[in-house]
């Protein structure tokens, strides 16, 4: 039997800590010009409340790296699937202002705590199958996004207080069999401050992951808000900005490990970046929400595979120890809550008086990926600087790093 045989309960799990992940986070945006109304917030207000959720997710996940030394990723997975659910419970059905903030604070914990091990699982994973699988776990988390973009389409008109039912499935998802850790020296101290952790590499496809997330935090929380309030889409299909998104980027995610095995990290990223950027010239330039629509499938296609392929390079990079790798995959996450914190609020500071404003930002810098890529190439060199020119199977972990 093939050692990966052995391994597909584990898989299947970890993919449904990342689909529960979209699920919840998409049933949240999609959610926002109701949340907005109910509130009577401003597109500022809505900014502090993305503000207030992003820092208390890099907060998350930093108490998530310094849990899963002691208690390994599983059970600090578990914990935050639990924080998640009663969070997103209180932000949907909250009956007054103080207990939907309680919800926002429960919640933001939870998300950075799920982010941070569920790619600790998926990377130990990785390891132990000696190939790339991290586009196919993001694309659970996609699939997860679009199941929850679909329950907005289907329950727009029901009360907002029922929507907080999405909290029952990250409680259930809580008790799946995630994967143990496999040796290591659980209950120790390692940080990343006593590990020799060449950061310089990691820092450079840290920023191709904060483009990543600067990019799809814009659409997925002001797509909803820009086809309501800038293009006059109808009310009931303002989740069409995330939901043909997110397909697109399923579809990308879903043929990911394929492609990056046959052409390479640095192609495969390079190509996503003028596609993207071309998906959001659509957006900004968009005459009726249709086109608009459009410009969100375009950059959903070409930007999806950033964030997967930025896990699997910085642990490949980290290399050694569980721990280890544990540590970086959480304190690389950091970098996610910053491309967060430019793409949920700096888009909607920059767009206060006209929206379409706020998307030129991620249209500019989503091009920064164009040379960054090469720092994708295996080893954590840059393409040409190790021997590997970001083709073939330069995204491809080395089978000796398998834990």
């Amino acid at each position: 039997m093939p050692l990966t045989d052995g391994l597909q309960r584990f898989r299947l799990a970890i993919a449904a800590g990342f689909a529960t992940q979209g699920f919840v986070f998409i049933g949240l945006t999609t959610r926002l010009p109701d949340i907005k109304d109910r509130w009577d917030l401003s597109e500022l207000g809505i900014s502090g409340v993305l503000l207030a959720i992003v820092l208390l997710a890099g907060a998350g996940s930093v108490l998530a790296e310094r849990l899963a030394v002691r208690a390994a990723s599983a059970r600090v997975l578990r914990a935050g699937l639990v924080l998640v659910g009663a969070g997103a419970a209180l932000m949907l059905a909250a009956p007054a202002w103080a207990a939907y903030l309680l919800g926002v604070g429960v919640y933001g914990v939870g998300l950075g705590m799920v982010d941070a091990t569920t790619n600790m699982q998926a990377v130990a994973l990785e390891r132990r199958y000696g190939r790339t699988i991290l586009p196919s776990f993001h694309g659970a988390w996609t699939f997860g996004g679009l199941l929850g973009a679909a329950l907005t389409l289907a329950s727009a008109d029901v009360d907002l207080a029922w929507t907080a039912l999405v909290a029952l499935l990250p409680l259930i998802v809580a008790g799946a069999a995630f994967l143990p850790r496999d040796g290591g020296t659980p209950g120790g101290a390692a940080t990343t401050a006593e590990l020799a952790i060449p950061w310089r590499p990691i820092l450079m496809v840290g920023l191709g992951m904060v483009v990543f997330y600067m990019v799809d935090t814009a659409a997925q929380t002001w797509g909803a808000v820009y086809l309501d309030e800038v293009v006059d889409a109808p009310s009931s299909w303002v989740a069409l900005a995330t939901l043909p998104y997110l397909l697109a980027s399923l579809v990308v995610r879903v043929a990911g490990d394929s492609l990056v095995e046959r052409y390479g990290v640095t192609p495969v990223l390079r190509v996503g970046a003028v596609i993207a950027c071309g998906g959001l010239v659509v957006v900004t330039a968009a005459p009726t929400w249709p086109i608009a629509v459009l410009g969100f499938t375009l950059t959903g296609a070409g930007i999806s595979v950033v964030a997967p392929l930025s896990f699997s390079a910085a642990a490949r990079i980290a290399g050694g120890s569980v721990e280890r790798v544990d540590a970086v995959i959480a304190r690389f996450n950091q970098f996610n809550y910053v491309g967060g914190l430019l793409g949920a609020v700096l888009t909607g500071v920059v767009g206060q008086d006209e929206l379409r404003f706020g998307f030129v930002v991620p249209m500019v810098l989503v091009l920064s990926l164009l040379p960054l890529a090469r720092w994708f190439a295996r080893g954590g060199h840059p393409a040409g600087e190790d021997g590997q020119d970001g083709t073939g199977t330069g995204g491809r972990p080395r089978t000796s790093q398998a834990s």
